[in-house]
């Protein structure tokens, strides 16, 4: 398994206007990102509107990722389910295709008891022997997990790391003193740097398709003890966001790389397709974007 520190994209799904994947932007977009210098990548995760594709195509975009990134680059495969024999299947087909580790967040919508999610999880861990990363997204999820609950599993060693999709930092960083071995990524990308000061050893992130370069230079920033020019990168990334906020954050994003000559296409409905008046606020922030 590769090294997974750094800077990790959170790839989105291209479509093309039929509203198939659009494999040929995929590709544009590992690669423009892979230029950059990315540590890896995470696949068919919330950014990739993983519960809005089918199973068929989950795996023919985590085939087409793989087919770009392996041996380039560390590949997480985000497998999560509500079904527990789903998400097990989709586990071994990224097994098949060799991801670095797999990845799920906690199964949601029914009521699951701890020990229920505890059950989902060893199942994974069991159906491939790939390391698991935790994807622990309470906001989106509605599953929140405690300190404790999250450390049972990282005391295991087939469970590598978490990807912290969360502002309570207490948590981050008391995992980070109880597991300093562990990889612990930051989720929430305009955070990113309060997660590096909480103990995170990364960041997954969906801003991260437009502009990697930002976050690689802050990790870098931060390594450096240079924290007053880091905190200059993140308030630039924040005019971004702040905009990618008020459009739709999935929808905007595909908007701005569209806009930076990679086809994104509209994202699935029940999302929207962005106005006019939308696109041209992702124009108007799209200098922050493309300079450092």
């Amino acid at each position: 398994m590769k090294d997974l520190h750094g800077i990790f994209v959170a790839l989105v799904t291209p479509f093309l206007p039929d509203g198939t994947v659009n494999k040929p932007a995929l590709r544009k977009l590992i690669r423009m990102n892979l230029q950059k210098g990315v540590n890896g990548f995470y696949c068919c995760g919330s950014t990739a509107e993983a519960f809005m594709l089918s199973h068929t195509e989950r795996k023919e975009v985590l085939e087409t990722c793989a087919e770009e990134i392996v041996g380039k680059a560390a590949l997480i495969a985000h497998i999560g389910e509500i079904s527990q024999d789903g998400a097990a299947d989709l586990a071994r087909h990224a097994a098949g295709l060799g991801v670095d580790a797999i990845s799920s967040v906690a199964p949601f919508y029914y009521p699951f008891t701890f020990e229920e999610i505890r059950s989902y999880y060893y199942a994974l861990a069991e159906s491939t022997g790939l390391p698991v990363i935790l994807y622990h997204f309470p906001g989106y999820s509605g599953v929140k997990l405690s300190e404790n609950q999250l450390a049972s599993f990282l005391e295991d060693p087939r469970f590598i790391g978490l990807k912290h999709t969360s502002s309570d930092f207490f948590v981050l960083e008391r995992l980070h003193t109880r597991f300093p071995d562990r990889y612990l990524f930051n989720g929430y990308d305009e955070m990113f740097l309060s997660g590096l000061v909480a103990g995170a050893t990364g960041g997954i992130g969906s801003t991260y398709n437009l502009m990697a370069e930002k976050f690689i230079r802050m990790y870098a920033l931060v390594q450096e003890g240079r924290w007053d020019e880091a905190r200059c990168i993140q308030a630039d990334v924040n005019k971004v966001i702040s905009v990618l906020l008020r459009v739709g954050v999935i929808p905007g994003i595909k908007g701005l790389l569209t806009l930076m000559g990679i086809e994104a296409g509209n994202a699935r409905a029940p999302f929207h397709t962005l106005s006019s008046e939308e696109m041209e606020q992702l124009r108007a922030v799209l200098p922050h974007v493309q300079t450092l």
